[in-house]
């Protein structure tokens, strides 16, 4: 591709400064991590980066073979090689990748969704409903990158701007049209979304989060980060009922929707109904303004009210019938986010990835809204973190479950025993009941087995992941499989028949 043709939308954007040599040069490929081979013919973008300064790599590059070095600062280059000096490098590497991927995004409907929590179970809910209905849809995000043909391991919440542009172009190619995504505050603050505009931005909301060395300087600067969403988003779909709602529409330019549980919200959840069903626990309520109708959702917790109604509100604007959208939040399911495993209708079982102590006592606090006989909580803390994580969540578990079972998380470098020493200084803060138990797979088959009716028992801290990580081993460790082995093996022994305590 001509590197002209590369940069009109940076020009348009009056995002460069200075362009020194041939512009009509034929670029071979786009190079921004220097872990990545440079040859002739090569673009190279020099990223400036929190550790390394790409600009340091750009001799090394032009003895490799680039032609066309992009930078943010006046660097001596050879004649033969053309310098594009831009405002951020990071900005042009998005603009340059949209463009060198053929503007993928504009074929796809888009749906970006910010915020500190939830933004993981609202694309997944929205995902399987756009499915449901026919349409055909992409999925980016922190666990995984569904491009229509194949699932990927992520490997950060929103990818490099070319890695997304990439994905976008398998996506379009693999036939879907659409795409639902999680924008990370650091894809809006290091323009990994540059580029794009969105037909839908999802808020859902705010709390202090990712502040401190190499992410954000302090809340405010976490919240302008987010708010970057509502001024490339063609349509924006807010919480109401949360505080921050209104800092994220300074500056917007976006047609907006606001959902909640308070008056005053477009779409307004009524009638919330928290109950347990065969083992599951459901949240239902109606719905009025935008939309009138009665949902069904088999995610529980308050949280989970305003996760779909944030799904709800976008499939309103796609036009999605209610009736599939109702029977999609039926069956909708996200790996390792509160995901029900039903083994027996007497007591509930479920997984969720709550690895802090704000996330674990989020947990607790919405298992606790359904009242069960005991709340039993798994978890244990990874190796090579801060302590003081092992100390809060501890304490978070002990003084929020009636049964605290301490087990092995990813020891990592460190001594699961000693992980399990510093948890329990947590624990004994408060005055919950709890066993230790260092094998993952025996604390979870000591909490099935002990289970007793009504009971909610909550696997916290892997969701999703399926190894645990030994001094520098990852394991195959699937806390599903371990639950399906366990059950297969006290068949086996008559100890499991009805669910409850034997």
């Amino acid at each position: 591709m001509r590197l002209e043709s590369l940069l009109e939308q940076l020009q348009t954007e009056g995002e460069i400064t200075a362009i020194q040599g041939n512009k009509t040069v034929e670029v071979s490929k786009l190079v921004y991590d220097t872990r990545n081979t440079v040859s002739s013919g090569d673009l190279f973008v020099c990223i400036a980066g929190a550790v390394f300064d790409g600009h340091t790599y750009a001799e090394e590059a032009i003895k490799a073979g680039a032609s066309v070095i992009v930078a943010q600062r006046e660097l001596t280059v050879p004649e033969n090689v053309t310098l594009v000096v831009v405002k951020d490098t990071r900005k042009a590497l998005a603009y340059l990748s949209a463009a060198w991927f053929r503007y993928p995004a504009k074929e796809l409907i888009t749906i970006g969704i910010t915020g500190t929590k939830g933004k993981t179970t609202t694309a997944y809910m929205v995902y399987h409903i756009l499915e449901k209905v026919g349409i055909k849809t992409g999925l980016v995000g922190t666990v995984e990158v569904r491009n229509g043909k194949e699932i990927i391991p992520a490997s950060h919440t929103t990818p490099e701007s070319y890695l997304l542009q990439q994905y976008f172009r398998q996506m379009v190619e693999n036939g879907c049209k659409a795409v639902v995504m999680e924008v990370s505050s650091q894809a809006l603050k290091l323009s990994r979304v540059g580029g794009i505009v969105f037909d839908y931005g999802v808020f859902t909301n705010l709390e202090p989060d990712h502040i401190g060395p190499n992410e954000h300087t302090d809340f405010e600067d976490y919240a302008e980060c987010k708010s970057r969403l509502f001024k490339q988003c063609r349509f924006g779909i807010l919480n109401a009922d949360d505080r921050m709602t209104e800092r994220m529409l300074i500056g917007s330019t976006c047609e907006r929707m606001t959902y909640g549980c308070n008056d005053g919200a477009d779409l307004q959840a009524v009638g919330i109904d928290l109950h347990r069903t065969d083992g599951k626990l459901m949240v239902s309520y109606q719905t009025k303004g935008a939309l009138e109708t009665e949902l069904a959702v088999s995610v529980p917790g308050m949280f989970t009210v305003y996760n779909s109604l944030t799904a709800a509100a976008i499939c309103k604007c796609l036009k999605v019938p209610a009736e599939v959208m109702k029977k999609a939040f039926l069956e909708v399911q996200v790996k390792g986010r509160l995901e029900s495993i039903h083994i027996s209708p007497k007591f509930s079982l479920m997984i969720d990835y709550a690895h802090n102590a704000m996330s674990l006592k989020s947990l607790l606090t919405a298992l606790k809204e359904y009242k069960p006989k005991r709340l039993v909580c798994l978890f244990g803390c990874g190796g090579n973190r801060s302590r003081d994580r092992r100390f809060e969540m501890g304490e978070i578990s002990s003084r929020y479950a009636d049964l605290t079972i301490v087990t092995s998380d990813n020891p990592r470098f460190e001594e699961p025993e000693a992980i399990i020493e510093d948890i329990l200084t947590g624990v004994k803060k408060a005055d919950g009941a709890y066993v230790t138990i260092p094998d993952r797979k025996e604390a979870i088959r000591y909490a099935i087995l002990n289970a007793k009716e009504e009971d909610v028992i909550v696997l916290a801290g892997k969701g999703h992941e399926d190894y645990q990580e030994i001094r520098g081993v990852k394991y195959p460790m699937d806390e599903r499989v371990l639950i399906n082995e366990i059950i297969s093996e006290m068949s086996k022994e008559e100890k499991f028949t009805l669910g409850i305590e034997c």
